[in-house]
C-alpha cells in the first residue's frame, strides 16, 4: 500500500550513508527542494526525525525529496492524481475495520457497519467452488467471464427481470462496483455529469469523480420513503447529463420503487438522448411481500439506454467471492470489456462455477434465500418496532435490502460530559462507538446527515442487544429538540 508524506515547510532530508537500496533520510531544518526526477523508495525505506529520533516505517513513499549527500540525488514527486485527491474514502469501509481492530483488541464492539450478510455461502455454492479447485478449474477464463456462466445469467435476466440478452451483452467481473465503475468510465466524458438520488451508496459519487464526471445530487425525504420525486429529477437535468444511477432495493434505505414511478421515471429519460440509466440491482432478490422488484431494462423504450448491475454477493451471501455482472446493449458492454480486459482480465475461475451453481437453485435463490430472507425480515421488523417507540425517531420502513436508515437528528445539540457537542450523524456515531460499543455509519456519507444506517444483517440475538445498548446512550443523550 502506497503511503503518502508530506513535510512542514522548511523542513529538508539529507541522505545518511545506509545501503543503497536501504536508504534512510534525516529530517533536517535546512532546506526543502523540490526537484523533476521522480523516485520510488523500497518498502524497507525508513524516516527518522533529529528532533526526537522516532523512526517512522513506510510501506511505501512517494514524495519530492532532494537526497544532499552523495555524488548525484535523488528526487521523488509527493503529488497525487488530481482523481485520487477528489475521492473521499469509503465511511463504511473505514468504520468497519475500525470496529474489527477494536475486537482484536478486546473491546466488545457489535459491528453493524457493513452490508455484508451473516449467512455462511450455501453449501451447493461452496462445493462447487471446492470441486473447481480440486479439478484444477484454476486458469484463467475469457475476459468476459465464461460462457457457460454468461448464458445462465442471460437465462436468469429473462426468466426473472423479463429482459433479454445474449452473452456477448454480459461482461462477469470481480463485484458489482467493478461493474458500475467499469460502466461509468466507459460513457462519461470530463465535464458530463451523473444524477444520483440521495441517499445514495456511498461509492456512486466517487466513482463518477473518478470517471472525471460530476456527480449531482437529487434529495429525497423520508416523509416519501426516499423516494425520488420526478420533478426534481427532471429540473436536476441538463445537456450534460449521462448517467442517471438507479439503485433499487436501495442502500442505505431500503426503499423499493414501485413501477409505476419507474415508469414516471422513464419518460423523464425518454426526453434526454444523451442519458443512459445505469439499474443496480444487488438487492433484488432481498425483498419483503407485497414489494415487488422492476427491472428498469424491462420499461418500454429502456432496453435500449439502460445498464442492469447485479452480482452474487447479497442475495446468495458470497461477498468474498468477488463476483458481479452487467448487462446492456453489445456496444456499450464491449466498451465495458475493453476497460476490464486492460483491468483485471476477468473474474476468478473457482468464483464463476460457484456462480454458475448459485443461478441453479432455483428462481430467485430458490428456498435457502428464501429462509435468509424471512430471517431479514424478522430482524427488519423487530428494529422498526422498537426504534420506532423512541421519542423523536423517524423511520420509513424498509421494503427491502437489510439496513435501516433512521433519523436521529432530534439528538442533535446535545452537550455530552467527557465527550463534547452531539451536532451530526458522524459525532452521533462517534458517542454511540464510544459509550455504546456499537459501530453504525453516519448518515452524511450517504448524503444525509439528519440519518444513520444500521445493517440488520446479524442475528436476531445480536441486534437484541445493540438495541438495548444504543437505547440506553440515547436515554442518556435525551431529545435536545422539542418534539
Amino acid at each position: 500500500m502506497a503511503a503518502s508524506v508530506g513535510a512542514p515547510s522548511g523542513i529538508g532530508l539529507s541522505q545518511s550513508h545506509a545501503h543503497p537500496k536501504h536508504q534512510c533520510l534525516v529530517f533536517s531544518r535546512s532546506s526543502w527542494s523540490i526537484a523533476s526526477k521522480f523516485v520510488s523508495f523500497p518498502s524497507s525505506f525508513s524516516l527518522r526525525s533529529v528532533e526526537n529520533t522516532k523512526e517512522l516505517q513506510l510501506p511505501r513513499l512517494t514524495a519530492v525529496v532532494k537526497a544532499r549527500a552523495g555524488p548525484g540525488h535523488m528526487d521523488v514527486d509527493l503529488s497525487l492524481s488530481p482523481r485520487v485527491n477528489s475521492v473521499k474514502p469509503s465511511k463504511t469501509v473505514a468504520i468497519t475495520d475500525q470496529a474489527t481492530a477494536l475486537l482484536k483488541a478486546g473491546v466488545p464492539v457489535i459491528a453493524l457497519a457493513a452490508g455484508e450478510p451473516d449467512f455462511d455461502t450455501p453449501s451447493v455454492i461452496a462445493e462447487a467452488g471446492i470441486n473447481a479447485i480440486r479439478e484444477g478449474y484454476t486458469r484463467y477464463t475469457p475476459n468476459t467471464g465464461t460462457l457457460e456462466l454468461r448464458t445462465a445469467i442471460c437465462r436468469k435476466l429473462k426468466e426473472e427481470n423479463g429482459i433479454s440478452y445474449t452473452p456477448d451483452q454480459i461482461v462477469v467481473s470481480n463485484g458489482a462496483k467493478q461493474s458500475i465503475h467499469q460502466a461509468v468510465l466507459a460513457v462519461c466524458s470530463p465535464g458530463d455529469e451523473v444524477i444520483i438520488p440521495a441517499p445514495f451508496w456511498v461509492s456512486y459519487p466517487e466513482i463518477a469523480r473518478l470517471a472525471d464526471a460530476t456527480p449531482v445530487i437529487v434529495p429525497t425525504s423520508i416523509s416519501e420513503d426516499f423516494l425520488m420525486d420526478p420533478k426534481l429529477l427532471e429540473d436536476s437535468l441538463s445537456e450534460k447529463s449521462r448517467v442517471l444511477i438507479l439503485c433499487s432495493p436501495s442502500n442505505p434505505t431500503g426503499s423499493v420503487y414501485p413501477k409505476k414511478l419507474l415508469e414516471e421515471i422513464a419518460k423523464i429519460v425518454a426526453k434526454h438522448p444523451r442519458l443512459l440509466v445505469l439499474s443496480d440491482e444487488i438487492y433484488e432478490h432481498i425483498m419483503y411481500a407485497p414489494a415487488a422488484h422492476t427491472s428498469f431494462a424491462s420499461l418500454p423504450g429502456m432496453w435500449e439506454r439502460t445498464l442492469t448491475v447485479n452480482g452474487f454477493s447479497k442475495a446468495f451471501a458470497m461477498t468474498g467471492w468477488r463476483l458481479g455482472y452487467i448487462a446492456g446493449p453489445k456496444h456499450f458492454i464491449q466498451a465495458c470489456a475493453k476497460i476490464q480486459s486492460q483491468f483485471t482480465s476477468g473474474a476468478s475461475s473457482v468464483s464463476q462455477k460457484a456462480g454458475l451453481a448459485a443461478l441453479s437453485m432455483g428462481y430467485a435463490g430458490g428456498e435457502t434465500v428464501a429462509t435468509m430472507v424471512k430471517a431479514f425480515r424478522e430482524r427488519r421488523d423487530f428494529l422498526v418496532k422498537n426504534f420506532g417507540e423512541l421519542e423523536g425517531v423517524k423511520i420509513s420502513v424498509p421494503q427491502g435490502a437489510f439496513y435501516l436508515f433512521i433519523d436521529f437528528s432530534c439528538y442533535y445539540g446535545a452537550e455530552i460530559e467527557g465527550f463534547g457537542e452531539i451536532n451530526c450523524s458522524e459525532s452521533l456515531c462517534r458517542y454511540l462507538l464510544e459509550r455504546a460499543q456499537v459501530a453504525l455509519v453516519p448518515g452524511g456519507a450517504f448524503g444525509d446527515d439528519t440519518c444513520i444506517r444500521i445493517s440488520y444483517a446479524a442475528s436476531l440475538a445480536t441486534l437484541q442487544d445493540a438495541f438495548e445498548r444504543i437505547k440506553k446512550a440515547l436515554v442518556a443523550l435525551r431529545p435536545a429538540v422539542p418534539v
